[in-house]
């Protein structure tokens, strides 16, 4: 009998992330959140308790995926294509700081409601601003929690994407060089987390082709 109360219970639990996941993953494509922000939005519209065991990014990711595939099959790919023609350029213009893409615009789940991240791996973190000062380039540091667990600036700026007629967040991740050499080990799903230049060319390369 508690075998049984705690399999329901595990259920129970299950199937309320579950309804988290859903509901956060219709904020994250109309309202372009964040995967954080937008679970404990979801859990607050819901009425849940702020202790309330959120469901993970991966789970989250396969909502979002679902919610694409129902309500924003036909204009997503164009969407996607777009943000990643527009990391591109950003990708080109820095292309001393060894840029990698990644986030949604990289796995695939962006829309137009989406900001672009881009990492940089810096053999001197002033580097890149200093850069961006020099094209006269507008942006505002901050710091927030890089992929290592640790405090990096990041450098957030507003760029037109002319396709979608929209501007559109660009946040370059400033990291050290030597962070790179955990950058690339593959995630829980066994995908690349970030993709270099020529990465992003060929997922665009590929787009193209399955729609033919």
């Amino acid at each position: 009998m508690a075998a049984q109360g705690l399999s329901r219970a595990h259920l129970k639990l299950h199937t309320l992330k579950s309804e988290i996941a859903a509901t956060a993953a219709t904020l994250v494509v109309e309202e372009g959140l964040e995967y954080g922000q937008a679970k404990r939005r979801a859990a607050k519209q819901m009425g849940l308790p702020t202790r309330t065991e959120l469901p993970g990014n991966d789970e989250l990711e396969d909502a979002v995926r679902d919610y694409i595939a129902l309500f924003c099959a036909d204009t997503q790919p164009i969407e996607l294509a777009a943000l990643r023609a527009l990391a591109l350029v950003w990708m080109a213009r820095l292309p001393q700081f060894r840029p990698y893409l990644g986030g949604a615009v990289w796995h695939g789940t962006a829309t137009r409601r989406s900001d672009i991240y881009i990492q940089l791996f810096c053999d001197d973190s002033k580097s890149a601003e200093i850069a961006l000062i020099e094209h006269n380039v507008d942006y505002e540091p901050r710091t927030v929690t890089g992929f290592t667990g640790g405090n990096v600036e990041a450098l957030s700026l507003r760029s037109v994407c002319k396709p979608l007629n929209e501007t559109v967040g660009v946040h370059l991740m400033v990291y050290d060089h030597d962070d790179l050499r955990g950058a690339l080990r593959v995630d829980a799903k066994g995908r690349k987390p970030r993709g270099d230049f020529a990465a992003v060319q060929k997922l665009m390369v590929s787009s193209l082709e399955s729609e033919k």
